[in-house]
Parts: structure tokens; C-alpha cells; sequence
């Protein structure tokens, strides 16, 4: 049985009551998003946040932002703002049950009348099973699923959402990538870095991290490769990614 807990450096993350635990997947995006150069109160959006492990993560990284997490599981959201209570960053991040499009409706009303601001920057461990038969646990079918955000919403509401020049990362599984590469293209998202992950060097990639960037002048950066495991335990360079945050 799984702890009902997972211990990092500065911050604890309780996951029993959430669909999705904490997994490799959500630490290598929130050590991986780079968004480096963000403005003294520069706000941060988690699509999907479960537990609250990357709000946290980036909160962590960008001790200037002001990040909120967003998910469509009530006991998920309730769970993440109980982490992030107890966590040094409770005064600049947040956890808020809607969905992407509420919020980003919301958004464009607000800013209609207030000027409310756009997010700086966006990450985003979408749903990526496709499956014709869904879990009937509907939390852990939202979670895993593309049926509760599919592809082209997601990239269409991130657009939205994002300031002029704002970053959107995300981590797929690889097959996945090119079909949301083409969604995020269709909504003026330029591809920035990308970076491949494999389990080992002699493995094919599992998982693509990806940044894209709301602009059409986009200086594309040499794409990567990250092999996680050297000779069965952490590599090098997975180790140098994660070592703010992983105890050991």
C-alpha cells in the first residue's frame, strides 16, 4: 500500500483523497518549466493540480510569482489547499475548484471591466488516455482521461489565458505530442523547447516536456533528452533537475 504522503524539501503532499498520486510525471514538469525572466508578481496557472505538487514546486522555483491551481475535483482541491496551508508558500499560491473554461470565461469578463491580468505562465499535466472504456471512478476518469479536457480545449483556453509573450508548459506522453503540438500551433502557440524522456538511454521516449510561447517570434532552443536511470539508479542529470526538491 502507498504512503498517503509524499515528503520533499520544503513541503509535504498529502494525496490519499486525489485521483492521481504523485508521480514522476508531475515532479519532472514542475522542475522542468522553464520559465525563467518572470516579472516581480508574475502570475502562474496549474491546469489539473491535484494535490497541489507543482503549484507548490513553482511557487518554490519563483519565489516573485503568485500561483493558483485549478481542478474539477472538489476533494482533490480541498486536499491541495490543505498542502499548501502547511507549506512556506501558503501567502502566494492557491487552489480553486472550476474548470479551465469557467475560469478562463471568467477571466475575460473580469478584464472587460477591471483590467483584471493575464497568467504569465501555465503548466499543465493534462488527461491523455483515450480509452473508448472509461473508469467508472469518475475521479480517477477526469483525472486520466481525455474526455474531461480534451487537446484542443486545453491549448484554446491556455491561449486565452496567457498574456503577450507568456509560456505554457506541459508533459505528454510522446506518441501524444505531434496531435498537440498541431492544436497548440491552430491557437498562436509557438514551440519552444522540447525535451524527450526516457527511462533509460536505450529506451525509446515515454513522456515529451514541452514549453510552448504565445508569440510568432519565437527563437526555437535545441531540444533535449533526458534519460532518467543510469545503471538502475537516478541519473545524473534527473538528480541535478530535482535536487531542490527530492530528499534523497
Amino acid at each position: 500500500m502507498s504512503n498517503s504522503y509524499f515528503q520533499f524539501k520544503q513541503f509535504t503532499i498529502h494525496h490519499e483523497r486525489c485521483a492521481m498520486k504523485v508521480g514522476t510525471d508531475g515532479v519532472l514538469l514542475g522542475a522542468w518549466a522553464p520559465f525563467e525572466g518572470l516579472p516581480q508578481g508574475a502570475r502562474l496557472l496549474d491546469i489539473g493540480t491535484g494535490s497541489g505538487l507543482i503549484a507548490l514546486m513553482l511557487a518554490q522555483r519563483f519565489p516573485q510569482a503568485h500561483v493558483l491551481g485549478i481542478d474539477i475535483n472538489e476533494e482533490a482541491v480541498l486536499q491541495a489547499q490543505e498542502n499548501i496551508a502547511a507549506s512556506p508558500f501558503a501567502a502566494r499560491c492557491n487552489a480553486q475548484c472550476t474548470a479551465l473554461h469557467t475560469l478562463t470565461q471568467s477571466v475575460a469578463s473580469a478584464r472587460s471591466t477591471d483590467g483584471t491580468p493575464l497568467f504569465d505562465a501555465i503548466v499543465c499535466n493534462p488527461p491523455f488516455f483515450e480509452e473508448a472504456l472509461l473508469p467508472p471512478d469518475t475521479g480517477r476518469r477526469d483525472a486520466r482521461h481525455t474526455v474531461s479536457l480534451p487537446f484542443d480545449e486545453l491549448a484554446q483556453d491556455a491561449a486565452q489565458l496567457l498574456c503577450p509573450d507568456g509560456r505554457f508548459a506541459v508533459i505528454l506522453p510522446t506518441p501524444a505530442f505531434d496531435a498537440f503540438h498541431l492544436q497548440c500551433f491552430t491557437q498562436g502557440l509557438s514551440l519552444e523547447v522540447r525535451c524527450d524522456v526516457k527511462t533509460t538511454a536505450r529506451k525509446a521516449p515515454k513522456r515529451t516536456l514541452a514549453c510552448f510561447r504565445k508569440s510568432q517570434d519565437v527563437t526555437r532552443r535545441n531540444d533535449d533528452v533526458l534519460v532518467l536511470t543510469e545503471n538502475v539508479v537516478r541519473s545524473t542529470a534527473y538528480a541535478t533537475l530535482t535536487r531542490d526538491f527530492y530528499l534523497h
